[in-house]
């Protein structure tokens, strides 16, 4: 792949609220892997793409699970869907 200014446009990051953020289109990728809802008990609460968001920050910036930013779920729930 070769950086140029017909391709960069392609793979910017400027839409999310941090760099490590996965685009609605690289969502749509990722979501068929994802735990389905269970027809049982409580409905879901917690957004799986902020959950993937939380854990790619991560990745991307070693912090540790309390440092987590507070408009990401809670890091016990992205430590436990982890």
């Amino acid at each position: 792949m070769t950086w140029n200014d017909t391709t960069r446009p392609q793979y910017e990051r400027n839409g999310g609220r941090y760099a490590s953020d996965c685009s609605d289109k690289e969502w749509c990728f990722v979501e068929p892997f994802m735990l389905l809802c269970k027809t049982n008990g409580r409905p879901r609460k917690t957004n799986l793409h902020d959950v993937l968001d939380a854990i790619q920050y991560m990745a991307s910036t070693s912090c540790q699970w309390r440092m987590i930013p507070n408009d990401f779920p809670p890091p016990s729930t992205v430590q436990r869907y982890f």
